[in-house]
């Protein structure tokens, strides 16, 4: 077994882009901090994140939950070659651990890794939103990241320390086995139907809240109005 690690560690400041007064919606203006470059140096990780790495979005991005957001390496050929998205690459997500030898299907809730002198760990799967569509000007990205699962994931920091990429991710700790960020994708979109799931993960103790939150939403909804929501 191949012991996952760090290909590429990448940080950005948030940047303003596009033309405030163009007519097609992939070209108008619009802020980010998804465009990120890799780093060799030793680089701080707290609890809220890298140092010297900014979100533009902090209702729905950042904060302690999602600390640190990871993706496949091997993800990438896929964009390129099959769904033709020449323009991405390792980065083109917004990560800012670029990981190799671990995936969704290899992931699970609550998983507990050191990496250099920091110790994280997995809180939820990334729900992905419009902005990788504009900067790759593919317009159905977000749904065709939800449908494929590559969606990645994120980190909560247990341990603050300095990290570098490069780096091995030992695996310390894996509470919930059963929990892989792929089963977690299904139950959100693929199995909305399914209550005792969706009770079942909202009951993950290392689960972030606001993915908790939304099944409890579910949840509630379904008990509270039955048939008569639908």
């Amino acid at each position: 077994m191949q012991i996952p690690y760090v290909e590429k560690l990448l940080v950005g400041k948030v940047k303003q882009v596009g033309d405030p007064d163009a007519s097609n919606p992939l070209d108008k203006q619009w802020e980010s901090g998804m465009f990120k470059t890799d780093t060799t140096n030793n680089i701080w990780l707290s609890e809220i994140g890298l140092k010297g790495d900014e979100v533009a979005d902090k209702k729905n991005h950042g904060g302690p939950e999602k600390a640190v957001f990871a993706y496949s390496v091997s993800h990438y050929d896929y964009w390129q070659n099959e769904q033709g998205i020449e323009s991405i690459g390792i980065g083109g997500m917004g990560e800012n651990l670029a990981v190799e030898f671990m995936d969704e299907n290899s992931v699970c809730i609550g998983d507990t890794y050191q990496f250099g002198e920091s110790i994280i760990q997995v809180s939820q799967p990334r729900r992905p939103c419009w902005k990788p569509a504009r900067r790759h000007r593919t317009l159905d990205l977000a749904v065709q990241i939800q449908e494929t699962g590559r969606t990645g994931w994120y980190f909560r920091v247990l341990k603050e320390g300095v990290v570098h990429g490069g780096e091995k991710l030992t695996l310390l700790e894996r509470p919930y086995p059963e929990w892989t960020i792929a089963s977690c994708n299904e139950v959100m979109y693929e199995k909305k139907g399914d209550l005792k799931l969706a009770e079942e993960l909202a009951s993950c103790e290392f689960l972030a809240e606001s993915w908790k939150e939304t099944l409890r939403k579910r949840l509630a909804g379904k008990r509270v109005f039955g048939p008569n929501k639908d």
